[in-house]
Formats: structure tokens, sequence, C-alpha cells
């Protein structure tokens, strides 16, 4: 489609696919486009997991806040699409392609955090099974709090392979303090490669995401 816009001479723009309303993929294109080069890219993109690892306590076990997630529209309908990785590897790939780089989605390298038999049956099935994995997830949460880190489902891209994975960081990490369903990237690119440029905000909901299809629009009628 980009090729075909490209060959016509018309605007295609789809900023709100990755990040809702933030200014992800209009970022990598102007330094692109300024000259400058992607060496890395990091990010939680995932408004979903965030907000289900920032709910997660010894009150609010595992299973319910997958529940939350669902009601408060975060989620797909169907959560186990989110559970499973292939949102947060779908948006990956699409920076990775935006940034100059041949990735598909069978190519990036993925950890998850739930069984596989997990994602088979109906989801009727889902919601009967994911309780027994609350045991777990609370004596791995307890260790986490002792140490003082937090959970971040990751999106990583460098030297042009890509991997999702949960991880462990510390009070020192960027993602340490994302709150709610917010999503943030660091971009490391050869003009900032000491420092990585860094875009936080909301990345899940209803109204950031019609805002960024709105911007999108008004940008392809000039207004």
């Amino acid at each position: 489609l980009k090729q075909i816009a490209r060959q016509r001479g018309v605007k295609y723009l789809f900023e709100p696919n990755v990040g809702a309303g933030l200014p992800i993929i209009n970022t990598i294109n102007d330094l692109i486009h300024s000259g400058d080069k992607i060496l890395k890219i990091e990010a939680v993109l995932s408004g979903t997991l965030n907000y289900i690892f920032n709910k997660i306590s010894a009150d609010i076990p595992f299973s319910k806040t997958i529940k939350m997630a669902q009601e408060e529209r975060y989620s797909e309908p169907d959560p186990r699409i989110d559970l499973s990785g292939k949102d947060v590897i779908r948006k990956l790939v699409i920076l990775a392609r935006e940034a100059g780089y041949k990735l598909e989605q069978e190519d990036v390298e993925k950890h998850l955090f739930v069984p596989n038999d997990f994602f088979e049956g109906p989801l009727e099935e889902f919601w009967k099974k994911v309780p027994s994995l609350d045991t777990d997830f609370e004596s791995r949460r307890q260790k986490l709090e002792d140490e003082n880190k937090r959970w971040r489902f990751v999106a990583k891209l460098e030297d042009g392979k890509g991997s999702v994975s949960l991880q462990e960081v510390d009070s020192k990490h960027p993602f340490y303090g994302l709150e709610g369903s917010n999503n943030i990237i660091l971009l490391t690119t050869e003009r900032y490669k000491e420092y990585p440029m860094m875009i936080q905000g909301y990345g899940a909901g209803a109204s950031v995401t019609a805002a960024g299809v709105f911007a999108d629009i008004m940008s392809i009628a000039n207004i």
C-alpha cells in the first residue's frame, strides 16, 4: 500500500497502528528523512499488558487483572491475542520496516509468560484454566517486589533482529515508572546514541486512538 501511494503521489498514513496517538512512526520517518539511522528500538507497546502488570498485586491476582483489562476495553475481545504477544509482534514489525529493516512476524523471537496450551481451544476454556496460574505469578511477584523490580513486556529491535519478552526492570530503568496502560519507546540512532530519544504517553484507549486517526486525516487533507 505504501508503494502504491508513492507511485500515485498520495499520502498513506497509519500512525495509530503503533502507540495509539503517540507520534512514533512520524518521528522514525522524520529521523530517517533527515539522514539519521535507527540502530536500536526498545519499547513497551502493549497498553493492555502494561495495565495487567501494573495492576497485579497481593490483592489482585493475575487472572483478575486480565478480566479487568477486558472490562476496561483495553484488551482484545479475546485477551489471548494480547497475552500471546501477537499484537506487540505486529507493532514491532511495523516499526522495523519503517526504520528500514526487513522483518517478518515469524522472524521475531518470542518468550511468552503463559503456557502454549492456554492459547488452544475455546475462550471459555481459557477463563476456566487461567486462575491456575495465579499462585505461581504471586510467588514471582513477591520476589520481584522484594527486589524493587517490575514486569514489562518489552519489544526490541537490534541489528535487524526482533524479539519480545517479559522482562524484570529495576528502578533505574526508563520503563520502571511506566504507569497504567501507557506506552514508551526508546530510539537509539546515530545521532541519539548515548542518550536515546524517548517517546512516552497513553498507548491505549478509544479517545487517544481516535485523535491519532483524526490527525492523519487532517494531514492528508492538508488542513
